[in-house]
């Protein structure tokens, strides 16, 4: 759950409230799920350390859970239409990871990330990127946290999905 926001010492404003979110069965993954969609995470975002059992990943998060679309002035007044922040995931108990439609060597390639899912073999979460790109995460059980890093900036941009989209 989101905590309180702190006060900063120099700041006339105080810093918004980070998102702090842990998933532990497969309705709380489907909130991460929510919260992160569209994040965009380049690969060499991505790690993952056999040792620890943990994978992690920065993402470049849309802040769905910002204001409602009646509050955004779409930028008309030189205001922010819409914000991102960057956030930290971190997946623990994991036993291995499998990468498909991507390299791990493509480091500036940029992902789009639609949903993280529990799989469809027992035991693993899927993190699903348009393009067919995919990572699967053999779990020993769903321990994943999320942790917002920051401060928000503004975008102009909020995505946008067809009917047509899988989602």
């Amino acid at each position: 759950m989101p905590r309180a926001a702190h006060a900063s010492n120099g700041c006339a404003v105080a810093p918004e409230d980070l998102l702090r979110l842990r998933a532990e069965d497969a309705e709380d993954l489907a909130v991460v799920s929510a919260v992160v969609q569209d994040a965009l995470i380049a690969v060499k975002d991505l790690s993952y350390d056999r040792a620890q059992r943990r994978f992690t990943l920065v993402a470049n998060r849309f802040r769905w859970e910002g204001k409602a679309p009646s509050e955004y002035n779409g930028g008309a007044d030189g205001g922010p239409a819409f914000e991102r922040r960057l956030c930290a995931l971190s997946f623990a108990n994991v036993d291995a990871v499998a990468y498909r439609g991507f390299r791990r060597r493509d480091d500036d390639r940029i992902l789009s990330l639609l949903a993280i899912r529990p799989g469809d073999d027992p035991g693993t979460i899927d993190l699903e990127f348009s393009g067919d790109a995919a990572v699967r995460l053999g779990v020993s059980a769903i321990r994943v946290h999320v942790t917002d890093i920051g401060e928000a900036w503004p975008t102009a941009w909020q995505p946008d999905h067809s009917a047509d989209d899988p989602q």
